[in-house]
């Protein structure tokens, strides 16, 4: 099993694909990490030398933030937001749609389930 970035990536999938496992890294990345080492797309994670895996981890390193590093700026822009007390940051605070959804009826995703109302018995 393979170990890039921290993630143990599956063994018996393509490359392409496995990458996508790595916070950070979608199919584009994948892709661009696989023709920038030079690894054919249909070749799977079992096959890979050494130097390869060592190859990919150097570019990811090199060329990508990606989970933890990528994971502490996301929260720190959004604490940012809060601590400027904008729009977006009061949203943040709230646990509100931040980008201009409708609440009144949906947004149980960021609202979480939904609360019954006292006294609206028949």
């Amino acid at each position: 099993m393979a170990r890039i970035a921290g993630v143990n990536i599956p063994t018996n999938k393509r490359v392409v694909i496995a990458l996508q496992y790595i916070h950070g890294i979608g199919s584009k990345f994948a892709t661009d990490i696989t023709t920038n080492v030079g690894i054919p797309a249909e070749r799977r994670v079992n096959e890979l030398t050494d130097a390869e895996v060592i190859q990919i981890r150097e570019a990811i390193d090199r060329d990508y933030t990606v989970e933890g590093d990528l994971r502490r700026g996301v929260a720190m822009n959004i604490k940012r937001l809060m601590d400027l007390g904008n729009y977006r940051g009061l949203r943040h605070r709230k646990g509100l749609p931040v980008r201009g959804q409708r609440t009144h009826t949906n947004a149980r995703t960021r609202k979480g389930p939904a609360k019954p109302i006292a006294g609206k018995k028949k």
